[in-house]
C-alpha cells in the first residue's frame, strides 16, 4: 500500500536527551556515548527513523559542545544503529556561542540539524499555574545574523535545516528569509514545538494557523512538552504530519508513568500512526520523505 503512496508514510524522530532534562528527572536519560548508542538502537527497533542529539558530559550530564564527546556519541550510534538518521542540535545550550553551536554541523555534516528561528524567553514552566521552574529561565538568542549564518553553513555541507517553530514569529522569520534567493534548499522542513514557556501551547487552532502559512510542498512534524507531546502527535498522525517524541520533551509515557526510555514513546507513536491508517518510514524511505542526503555523519 505505502510503496505506491509515500505520502501515507510517517517518520518518527526520537530526541534522546535535550539540554535540560537530567537523570534526576528520569534515570534513563542518556549521558554516556554507550547510553546514547544503546538508546538509539532501541528507538530504531521500536520504529524511529531519526534520533535528535544533544550530547552530554558523561560525568556531570551537562550539555556539551566538546567535539570529541560529540564524536564519541555519534560513533556509538553509528555502530549500533547504522540505518538511523542523525539530527544534530544547534541549540546546544542557551550559553553556548554561535561558533560552538554550529561547529558540530560543520565538522560532522549530518543529514539533518535543528535551526532555531527566533530569540525567545526560554523557560520550564506551566501555562496552567503560571509558575516558572527555578533555574530554567533564560534568553535564547537567535538573531537574523545567527539564523542566516547557520543556514549558510548547513547548505555548504548539505545538511537539511529542521526549522524549529516555537511561535508565530519564528515561522514568519523563516518565510521572510526564504524569500531571499538561495537561502534554503527546497522544499523546507518545519518542526512545530509546543508548550515551551516563551513559545505557544498546543491546540488545534494554533496548529491549523501554522499549517495555513507554510509552503504547500513543505514537510512538517510536531513535538511537545509533557502531555502536549501526545496531543500534538495524535493530530499530526491524522493530518499527514510527522512525530517527534523522546525524553528531551517528556519524561513520561501516556499513562503518566516514567518512561523506561525514549523507545517506549516511539512504540506509542508507531501505534498512533497505525491507528491513523499510516505506516512508519525508516531508512531510505524516511530520507526521501524529508529530502535528505545519503550517508550518516562524517567521522
Amino acid at each position: 500500500m505505502s510503496e505506491d503512496n509515500p505520502e501515507n508514510k510517517l517518520v518518527i524522530s526520537a530526541a534522546l536527551a535535550g539540554a535540560v532534562t537530567t537523570k534526576a528527572n528520569n534515570p534513563d536519560v542518556p549521558y554516556t556515548a554507550e547510553e546514547f548508542g544503546d538508546e538509539a538502537r532501541k528507538c530504531y527497533d521500536a520504529g524511529a527513523a531519526i534520533v535528535h542529539i544533544h550530547a552530554r558530559d558523561p560525568i556531570k550530564g551537562n550539555p556539551t559542545h566538546d567535539l570529541d564527546l560529540i564524536k564519541a556519541v555519534l560513533e556509538n550510534i553509528k555502530s549500533k544503529a547504522p540505518d538511523i538518521i542523525i539530527n544534530l542540535s544547534t541549540a546546544i545550550s542557551t550559553v553556548a556561542t554561535d561558533k560552538q553551536r554550529i561547529a558540530p554541523v560543520q565538522t560532522y555534516k549530518p543529514p539533518l540539524a535543528s535551526l532555531n528561528t527566533a530569540s525567545m524567553n526560554f523557560a520550564v514552566g506551566d501555562y496552567r499555574t503560571g509558575k516558572v521552574g527555578m533555574g530554567a529561565d533564560n534568553i535564547f538568542a537567535n538573531t537574523f545574523k545567527t539564523i542566516s549564518k547557520f543556514a549558510k553553513e548547513m547548505k555548504k555541507v548539505e545538511t537539511k535545516p529542521e526549522m524549529e517553530i516555537y511561535d508565530l514569529g519564528g515561522l514568519y522569520n523563516m518565510l521572510f528569509l526564504n524569500r531571499q534567493e538561495g537561502a534554503f534548499t527546497q522544499p523546507l522542513h518545519f518542526q512545530f514545538v509546543w508548550g515551551v514557556l516563551g513559545g505557544i501551547p498546543f491546540n488545534p487552532k494554533n496548529l491549523s494557523l501554522l499549517l495555513d502559512l507554510i509552503p504547500p510542498n513543505a514537510t512538517w512534524s510536531v513535538c511537545g512538552v509533557a502531555k502536549q507531546q501526545f496531543q500534538s502527535a495524535l493530530c499530526a498522525a491524522a493530518l499527514g504530519g510527522h512525530i517527534r517524541v523522546g525524553l528531551e520533551d517528556n519524561t513520561r509515557v501516556v499513562t503518566g508513568e516514567l518512561a523506561k526510555g525514549s523507545y517506549e514513546q516511539v512504540a506509542w507513536a508507531k501505534k498512533v500512526a497505525e491507528d491513523a491508517g499510516r505506516e512508519i518510514a525508516q531508512g531510505e524511505e524516511a530520507r526521501k520523505i524529508f529530502h535528505l542526503k545519503q550517508g550518516h555523519v562524517e567521522l
